[in-house]
């Protein structure tokens, strides 16, 4: 059988395609830019009032599920902040590695293992621009605080753990017995490791993922 050629045009123009098909997948190199992700789906009923979209700062409690509608495109692009080795840090290392297996997302992973590494790896993780850092583990919580304010084109997620006063690109899903808010504060008298389950885990990176990909950043969402 004898192959058959392209016309140079339509070489190219298929070339062209398997680039931008290959540039969104799990697979992508995060070299190439695009075009802002979008949610796909849409929120139910109970997420929030949308007549009364939340403030930066509010709290907000979702009815529970009331995010399972969304999901991210394909491809993604996270980076998972995340310091410590505590069974509660690992409970939320693990929760947002099987939702970014579930949802084709593109993760990497940043870790700082000592304080004098914080800073860096934070600054590390929002050099490889990814679409949303999803940070993990209460160390994290302070130097956060410091840098987020000055970057405010990046979105931050915290998940189990709050910023004090956070800025219009960090959100936080925690729920009561997570509710560490930086060393300054100390933690709270509800806080209980015993609260970090692998199911409120997850759904606190659902939840928190759905909140910034409809828009609603900035916020506290607190589950049940």
């Amino acid at each position: 059988m004898r192959s058959r050629l392209l016309p140079a045009g339509a070489l190219a123009a298929a070339v062209v395609a398997a680039v931008l098909a290959g540039g969104c997948g799990p697979g992508d190199d995060w070299s190439r830019p695009r075009v802002k992700p979008t949610a796909i789906g849409a929120l139910a009923p109970g997420f929030s009032d949308p007549d009364t979209p939340p403030t930066p700062e509010a709290t907000i409690t979702p009815r529970p599920g009331s995010w399972n509608g969304v999901r991210p495109p394909e491809g993604y692009r996270v980076v998972l902040l995340t310091a410590g080795q505590d069974p509660q840090t690992r409970t939320l290392v693990n929760s947002v590695t099987e939702w970014a297996e579930q949802n084709d997302v593109s993760l990497k992973t940043v870790t700082a293992a000592k304080p004098d590494q914080y800073i860096p790896r934070i600054s590390h993780a929002m050099d490889l621009a990814p679409d949303l850092v999803i940070s993990a583990g209460n160390d994290l919580v302070d130097p956060l605080s410091m840098v987020t304010p000055n970057h405010l084109g990046q979105q931050f997620l915290v998940v189990g753990a709050e910023l004090a006063e956070p800025t219009e690109n960090v959100t936080a899903a925690d729920w009561t017995g997570a509710s560490f808010r930086g060393e300054g504060l100390g933690m709270s008298s509800t806080y209980d490791p015993a609260t970090f389950t692998p199911e409120r885990a997850a759904r606190a990176v659902r939840a928190g993922v759905a909140a910034v990909l409809t828009g609603l950043t900035g916020i506290v969402i607190w589950l049940d």
